[in-house]
C-alpha cells in the first residue's frame, strides 16, 4: 500500500514538473519569426472598450488577417461599430481585397454590478465555450484591453500552446481610462500576457 501512494505521489510531481515546465515555455519571450500575414483575434468590450481597441486597430496594415472580433452576447453595439469600422477602412483602400474579418459571440464573463461570488460561475462558463472557439480560430496574436469577456479568451490562447497546439501572443492594453491602478482584467492577465502596455506614466511606475 505504501509503494502504491509512493508511485502515485511521484507520478503526481512528475506531471506537475512536466506542466511547469510547458507553462514556462509557453510564457518565454521568443524572436518573431517574420510571415506574410496573421491572424488576429481582437476582444471589443461594450462602450468605450470597444472605442478604444478599434483605434488601435486603424493603423495596423493588411497583414494582420483574418480579424476574428469577439464580442459579448449582449453587445449589439460592438458588432456595429466593428462593421462600420471595417467598412471604412475597405472604403479608404478600395485597391485591397475583399476584407476578411468575423464576429464571434461568447457569454458575458461578468455584467455591470454583478456579484463576484456569481461572476466566478458565469466567468467559468464562458470559459468552457471560448476554448473551442480558440482552437477553432488558432489565432497568431490576441488583443485585448480590459473588458471582463478577454479573461477566458486570453486563458483559451494560453492553453493552445500548453496543450502543445499552438503558441498564441498575448498583447494586453489596458484601458486609458485606468490612470493610477490597473483593471480586475489587468491584474488577472499582467503576469499571463506577453506584452503588457499602460498609457499612462503614474500606472507605469506602479508597474514597474
Amino acid at each position: 500500500m505504501g509503494g502504491a501512494l509512493i508511485l502515485v505521489a511521484a507520478a503526481g510531481a512528475l506531471a506537475l514538473l512536466l506542466l511547469a515546465v510547458r507553462l514556462w515555455v509557453v510564457l518565454s519571450p521568443r524572436a518573431p519569426v517574420p510571415r506574410r500575414s496573421l491572424s488576429l483575434l481582437v476582444v471589443a468590450g461594450s462602450g468605450g472598450h470597444t472605442t478604444e481597441i478599434l483605434r488601435l486597430l486603424e493603423n495596423l496594415s493588411n497583414a494582420y488577417s483574418p480579424r476574428h472580433y469577439i464580442v459579448a452576447d449582449t453587445d449589439e453595439m460592438s458588432t456595429h461599430k466593428i462593421n462600420s469600422f471595417e467598412q471604412i477602412r475597405a472604403d479608404r483602400n478600395p485597391s485591397a481585397t475583399f476584407p476578411e474579418y468575423y464576429v464571434h459571440r461568447i457569454p458575458r464573463s461578468r455584467e455591470v454590478q454583478q456579484s463576484w461570488l456569481s461572476s466566478v460561475l458565469t466567468t467559468l462558463y464562458s470559459m468552457w465555450l471560448s476554448f473551442p472557439l480558440t482552437y477553432r480560430v488558432k489565432p497568431d496574436l490576441v488583443l485585448c484591453n480590459g473588458p471582463g469577456t478577454c479573461v477566458p479568451i486570453c486563458i483559451s490562447a494560453l492553453l493552445l500552446g500548453i496543450l502543445g497546439i499552438k503558441k498564441v501572443i498575448i498583447v494586453y492594453v489596458e484601458s486609458i481610462c485606468r490612470v493610477e491602478h490597473l483593471s480586475l482584467s489587468g491584474k488577472i492577465l499582467f503576469h499571463l500576457s506577453d506584452y503588457f502596455i499602460v498609457q499612462w506614466p503614474t500606472l507605469k511606475e506602479k508597474c514597474g
